[in-house]
C-alpha cells in the first residue's frame, strides 16, 4: 500500500461522481477532509478551483501534495493507492475499465440527466425528458442483462466498476427509474450496500454542505 496522509475531497453533495469518490474512500476505511464547492455559485470556474483541475467539474481528489480529477480516474488512482478493488490481472483490470466507460457514455447521462431534470436543475421540455428517460431504460436493460446469475460486474469479487456504477445506480429512484423492474440490479444493489464500510450519499458527503 502506498502513502494514506491525509486525502481532501473537493465535491458537491449533489454530484454523484463526488459520491463515488467518497464512497470508494468509506469502504477502503479511509478519513478524508471534505471541501464543499458550490456550483450554482459559479465556485467551480474561480482561479483557486481551476488551478487544481483544467475541467472545472467536481470531484476533485487532492492527495500527496497532487490533486486528481475525473472520478473514474480517481477511483482507479485509489484502488492502486490503497490495494482496494482492483482486478485480480491486466485482463480483469482492462475489463473493469470497459465497464467504467460504458458507465460514462451510456448509464449516467440517462440516470444522471433525468435526475437533474426532476431536480429542476436542468429545464427540458417533454422531448428531452423523454429521451433520457429512454438512454436510461436502455442502459438499465443492458446493466439488468450482464448482471442475471452474476455477483458481480467483474471476476469473482467487488471492484471498482461495481463501485463507478453503484454511484449511478443509487440515483435511479430520483431519476424516475423504477428498480423494480430489474431483479439483477436488485439484488447486485444490497450486496453493495451489505459491503463494510458502505454509507449513503448523506453519510458520505458532510451535511453542512447540504442547505
Amino acid at each position: 500500500m502506498s502513502d494514506t496522509s491525509t486525502f481532501v475531497l473537493n465535491g458537491s453533495w449533489l454530484s454523484g461522481p463526488t459520491y463515488k469518490v467518497g464512497l470508494m474512500l468509506s469502504l477502503c476505511g479511509v478519513s478524508f477532509g471534505y471541501r464543499a464547492i458550490d456550483l450554482r455559485a459559479g465556485e467551480q470556474r474561480t482561479p483557486e478551483y481551476r488551478a487544481k483541475t483544467p475541467f472545472s467539474q467536481v470531484p476533485v481528489l487532492e492527495h500527496g501534495g497532487r490533486t486528481f480529477a475525473q472520478s473514474a480516474a480517481i477511483l482507479q488512482y485509489l484502488a492502486e493507492t490503497l490495494g482496494r478493488f482492483q482486478g485480480a490481472d491486466a485482463a480483469e483490470r482492462a475489463e473493469i475499465a470497459a465497464w467504467m466507460f460504458w458507465d460514462f457514455d451510456r448509464l449516467a447521462p440517462g440516470i444522471y440527466r433525468s435526475r437533474t431534470i426532476r431536480l429542476g436543475i436542468f429545464p427540458a421540455d417533454d422531448s428531452v425528458r423523454d429521451h433520457y428517460a429512454s438512454v436510461g431504460t436502455a442502459a438499465l436493460t443492458l446493466l439488468q442483462t450482464r448482471l442475471d446469475g452474476r455477483e458481480w460486474l467483474v471476476g469473482t469479487r467487488p471492484t471498482i466498476a461495481d463501485i463507478d456504477v453503484y454511484g449511478v445506480v443509487a440515483y435511479a429512484g430520483e431519476a424516475g427509474f423504477d428498480l423494480a423492474a430489474y431483479p439483477a440490479i436488485t439484488a447486485w444493489k444490497a450486496r453493495v450496500e451489505a459491503l463494510p464500510g458502505w454509507a449513503t450519499s448523506a453519510d458520505v458527503l458532510p451535511k453542512q454542505s447540504r442547505p
